[in-house]
């Protein structure tokens, strides 16, 4: 096993091959992580390459886009990209950059349209990103405007609503790549016969911190909450999860928090988005949540209508809050700074006053005024500070708790770690260092 912990890798890291420094910031176990996995430009650089560049990632939901015309605009990591519902009625993607002098063609968030026009020089695009007119085609003679279109993210597939896209032509399919995360989604989602809903635009922020600080502890970083967030919780809340929290990895990267609730829990401790909270709840907002989990047994069967989630992840950076109605996204926007999108999602035929309430417990929680979101960006900016500390470059960050503790669950797929095992971050860094020497390599 390579080690770190005496220093070396890190110090080193400046001079020595890309390769071998990438190697020496993870140990084969996943246990020590190097602080300059968080601050190396060199290193953000080869993410952009090797993971963002290859991988799935998120980009809309599909009740965003329900009539011909409709798009939103969004980001796959730095390269700004437009989805769009075509008049055929699928789904495409486009990079959101002229192909004359680079502006951006759309510059809202979201709407209808029949095409795309330039500010600079009024070129004109297609919804499924085909160049339309060029208005100085008229002085100088035709082009070949077939050559010159909107570049299109080479894949893009949907799971039961998720729109994802692939700059890799040769990706594996979706399915693929979520694997049995799939169990987990569908958890959540065949709770709700209508299905779901994203409402409006993301709120979006930025954070001093490396993108994979907030998508880490959103794996289901669940040793945190009791301290960092005790102001709001009190010191109770996690016994929950302590008796009978799981953190579940179906594959390396990505990660379901979970708790797997005995078989004489109530319909009160079993209820999506009740999670302990009911004095004082809106009467109708409690109601709505209980005949969600009396229907629940029958759509889930008698196993999975006692899984409660918490939170999860789709690697590389897209996590689901669901015990919080809310899914997110941390583009990064270099080492040291992430734009995180956060949309409120609601069962699709919930009741108008119920979406309300839901979106007020949203707001006070996890929106960005939110103060479990003020508590922890503080956390994720500090950490990326001391991230940077000069001093300590022989001096990994530790993620071996629990470390040999996990193992398998007779109910759910995946490796199963205790609710405080840190097994889904130690996964996670050997899946990133195991893309980013495979892609430094090809």
């Amino acid at each position: 096993m390579n080690d770190i912990r005496e220093g070396r890798g890190c110090v080193a890291g400046a001079v020595a091959p890309m390769l071998g420094r990438i190697a020496e910031l993870v140990t084969d176990d996943g246990c020590y992580v190097g602080r300059k996995v968080f601050t190396d430009p060199d290193i953000y650089a080869a993410e952009k390459r090797s993971i963002f560049g290859k991988s799935w990632l998120y980009l809309a939901h599909d009740s965003q886009l329900p009539n011909a015309g409709d798009f939103v605009t969004t980001y796959m990591a730095e390269t700004p990209v437009i989805v769009t519902r075509g008049t055929d009625g699928e789904i495409h993607a486009l990079a959101n950059s002229c192909s004359h002098r680079g502006l951006p063609v759309c510059r809202a968030d979201f709407g209808n349209t029949k095409g795309f026009v330039c500010p600079y020089h009024a070129w004109t695009y297609g919804l499924t990103g085909e160049l339309l007119a060029v208005p100085q085609e008229r002085k100088v003679g035709r082009i070949d405007k077939s050559r010159l279109g909107l570049p299109p993210v080479p894949r893009v597939e949907c799971y039961r609503g998720f729109i994802f896209g692939s700059f890799d032509a040769n990706a594996a399919t979706l399915d693929h790549h979520l694997g049995d995360m799939r169990f987990y989604l569908d958890v959540y989602l065949d709770r709700f016969p209508a299905g779901v809903e994203v409402i409006g635009p993301p709120h979006k922020w930025l954070l001093n911190a490396n993108w994979k600080l907030p998508y880490e502890n959103q794996l289901g970083d669940l040793g945190h909450g009791a301290y960092l967030h005790s102001a709001l919780t009190g010191p109770d809340v996690f016994s929950e999860a302590e008796n009978h929290g799981f953190g579940m990895v179906p594959k390396p990267g990505h990660s379901a928090a979970v708790r797997m609730m005995p078989e004489s829990a109530t319909e009160e401790e079993l209820a999506w988005g009740v999670e302990g909270v009911s004095v004082g709840m809106d009467p109708q907002l409690h109601d709505y949540l209980i005949s969600v989990q009396r229907k629940a047994a029958e759509r889930l069967g008698p196993v999975r209508s006692r899984i409660k989630g918490l939170v999860c992840g789709i690697y590389p950076n897209f996590n689901f809050v669901w015990s919080n109605h809310s899914i997110r996204v941390a583009h990064p926007r270099g080492p040291g700074q992430t734009e995180l999108w956060s949309w409120w999602i609601v069962p699709r035929d919930a009741p108008d006053a119920v979406k309300q309430a839901l979106r007020q417990q949203y707001s006070f929680v996890l929106g960005p005024a939110g103060i479990v979101e003020q508590e922890d960006s503080e956390a994720w900016a500090q950490q990326w500070i001391g991230s940077n500390v000069d001093y300590l470059d022989d001096r990994p960050y530790y993620y071996g708790l629990g470390q040999g503790e996990e193992g398998v669950h007779p109910d759910m797929p995946g490796v199963a770690g205790k609710a405080f095992n840190e097994y889904y971050a130690r996964a996670f860094y050997q899946r990133w260092r195991a893309e980013l020497i495979a892609g430094e390599t090809t």
